[in-house]
C-alpha cells in the first residue's frame, strides 16, 4: 500500500514536471515567435567581436512571426524564429535577418552540420524526401539565374541551382536551392491567427565547415528579409499572399518582441527613402547630435564606402560609423565624465568602470535622417555591461575591411525598443521609439479590417527535451504499474 502511495506522488511529480516542460513549448501562444538567443548569457567580448565581423563579410494579409530575444550586446547573439516547412509540416529554428536574402535550411546530406546548438537545442535537418510538396530547383530556372547574375555558362537540363556562401572565418554553406510549402499564421482577428502556407524557394545546406557535434551559434538556418526578389517575402509578396512591408520591434530588455508581415496601420511612423541601387536596407543619414549639440560634420563623410548610405541591419549586434564620425562622437560622450580610467579591450572596445546611472551621467545621441526623421539612442542602450565594466558599443567601421570600411552599419544597438517598418512598395523605412512587449494594428487587405498583433517570445525549451522524453518513458511505465 505504501509503495502503491508512494508511486501515485511519485506520477503526480512527473505529471507536473511534464506540463511545465510542455507549457514552454507553447509561450508565445503558439505562433512563430521570435527570440534573441543568448538572451541572459554574457558572452566574450572576442566573440562579440568575431560575430559582427564575421556578418559583414557574409551580407550579400498580415502575417504574424512572433519572435524571441534580446538585442543587447553583452548577450552576443541574434533574433530567431520558428517556422514550418514541408508536407506534413516540420519545425524549424532560423535566425531573422534583414539583411541577408537567401533563406537555407541544413540539410539530412550535410554531415559537417551540428547536430545541437543554442543552449543543447537538437537541431533539425531537412530532408526533401520526407515532404510531399518539395521539389529540387534546376539551374535553368529563372531564380537560379538572378541568383548567379546569369554566370552559370555550365548549366545543363534538370541540373540542380547550386549555392555557396563562404565566411570571413573560412566556414562556409553550401547546398542546392529546392521548393517547398513554408507554414506561417496568417492574421484573423484581434490577437488571432489562422495557419497558412505558400511555396518558397530555399537552400538546402549540404555541406558545412564547423564543428560537427554542437555550437553554440548554431540553429537550424536563415530566413532573410532583404530587398531582393529571393527573399521570402518579394517571393511570399509576387504570388499576391501578403503585401511587400513587413515591420519588427526587438525587445531589448524582456526579449521577444513583434515580426508582422502586412500594412501596419497604428502606431504610424515617420519615413524616410530608402537609398536607390543598393542591395540592402540604406538611408541617408544628414547629421550626428550628442545631447543638445551636433558633431561638425560635412555631408558628405554620410557617403563614405562602397555602399552609400545608413546600413539599417538587425543581424548585426553594434552599430559602426565611419572614423570620421567615430572618434568626435566618443570624445562628446566621454567629455561628461572626463575623469574616467579608460581600458581599451581587444584593441576595439573603450571600457571604464561605473556604477553610476548611465542614462544622467552620459549624452543621448540623435541620428538625425533626410525626411526629418530621428532615431534616439539612450545610454543605457549604447553602454553596455562587461564583467564590471561599462564598454561603449559604438565602433569604429574604419577597422573594418572589403566594403564595410567607413560605412554606416546601424544594427540591434540602436533599432531595439523601437518599432522599424519597412515598405517596400514605395521603398521607404521608418521607425518610432515603442513598448516592444505591447501591440500594433495590421490591415486586412481583403476585408479592410485592422486587427491587433501582440508581442512574443519563443521559449528555448520548444523543442520536446531529452529529458522529458525519459519523464514521458518513466510515466507511462508507472501508469501500466498503478493499473
Amino acid at each position: 500500500m505504501m509503495n502503491k502511495m508512494i508511486s501515485r506522488w511519485l506520477l503526480i511529480s512527473i505529471n507536473i514536471m511534464v506540463l511545465m516542460e510542455i507549457g514552454n513549448c507553447f509561450e508565445g501562444g503558439g505562433v512563430i515567435s521570435v527570440k534573441y538567443k543568448f538572451g541572459g548569457m554574457e558572452r566574450s567580448l572576442s566573440s562579440l567581436s568575431a560575430h559582427d565581423t564575421i556578418r559583414h563579410l557574409q551580407i550579400q494579409a498580415g502575417v504574424d512571426l512572433p519572435i524571441g530575444g534580446s538585442g543587447r550586446p553583452d548577450a552576443v547573439g541574434l533574433y530567431y524564429a520558428k517556422i514550418g516547412i514541408g508536407t506534413p509540416s516540420k519545425e524549424y529554428i532560423v535566425q531573422v535577418d534583414t539583411g541577408s536574402d537567401i533563406m537555407w535550411i541544413n540539410c539530412v546530406q550535410c554531415r559537417d552540420c551540428p547536430r545541437r546548438g543554442y543552449h543543447g537545442l537538437e537541431l533539425t535537418l531537412y530532408d526533401p524526401s520526407d515532404s510531399l510538396t518539395s521539389s529540387r530547383i534546376s539551374c535553368d530556372r529563372e531564380f537560379c539565374k538572378e541568383i548567379t547574375r546569369g554566370t552559370s555558362s555550365t548549366c545543363r537540363t534538370n541540373q540542380s541551382c547550386l549555392y555557396t556562401e563562404i565566411y570571413g572565418d573560412g566556414t562556409y554553406s553550401m547546398g542546392y536551392f529546392v521548393e517547398d510549402v513554408v507554414q506561417y499564421d496568417r492574421v484573423s482577428g484581434d490577437l488571432q491567427t489562422k495557419s497558412a502556407n505558400g511555396s518558397v524557394i530555399f537552400g538546402c545546406g549540404a555541406g558545412q565547415f564547423e564543428d560537427v557535434d554542437s555550437s553554440d551559434d548554431a540553429l537550424d538556418g536563415m530566413l532573410g528579409f532583404g530587398k531582393s526578389n529571393s527573399s521570402m517575402i518579394s517571393q511570399l509578396s509576387s504570388s499576391g499572399r501578403v503585401k511587400k512591408m513587413f515591420a519588427h520591434c526587438l525587445d531589448g530588455v524582456n526579449g521577444g518582441g513583434i515580426f508582422a508581415i502586412g500594412h501596419v496601420v497604428q502606431p504610424k511612423v515617420n519615413t524616410t527613402p530608402l537609398v536607390p541601387n543598393q542591395l540592402h536596407y540604406h538611408v541617408n543619414m544628414t547629421a550626428v547630435q550628442v545631447g543638445v549639440g551636433f558633431l561638425n560634420l560635412t555631408t558628405d563623410i554620410f557617403m563614405l564606402g562602397d555602399k552609400k548610405g545608413a546600413f539599417i541591419d538587425s543581424g548585426t549586434t553594434l552599430a559602426y560609423l565611419p572614423e570620421l564620425i567615430y572618434e568626435p562622437l566618443l570624445e562628446q560622450i566621454l567629455s561628461w565624465q572626463p575623469h574616467l580610467k579608460l581600458r581599451k579591450l581587444h584593441d576595439q572596445y573603450t571600457c571604464f568602470d561605473f556604477s553610476d546611472s548611465v542614462d544622467e551621467a552620459f549624452p543621448n545621441v540623435t541620428l538625425h535622417f533626410q525626411n526629418s526623421l530621428l532615431l534616439k539612442v539612450y545610454p543605457h542602450e549604447y553602454l553596455f555591461s562587461f564583467e564590471d565594466m561599462k564598454c561603449i558599443g559604438w565602433q569604429n567601421s574604419g577597422m573594418l575591411t572589403g566594403d564595410n570600411k567607413n560605412a554606416t552599419i546601424l544594427g540591434d544597438l540602436v533599432l531595439s525598443s523601437k518599432l522599424v517598418l519597412y515598405d517596400l512598395e514605395n521603398q521607404t523605412i521608418g521607425w518610432t521609439e515603442y513598448n516592444c512587449s505591447s501591440y500594433i494594428k495590421i490591415k486586412d487587405e481583403l476585408t479592410g479590417s485592422v486587427h491587433l498583433v501582440g508581442a512574443h517570445s519563443l521559449s528555448r525549451g520548444c523543442r520536446l527535451s531529452s529529458k522529458l522524453y525519459l519523464f514521458l518513458l518513466l510515466l507511462s511505465l508507472l501508469q501500466f504499474c498503478l493499473q
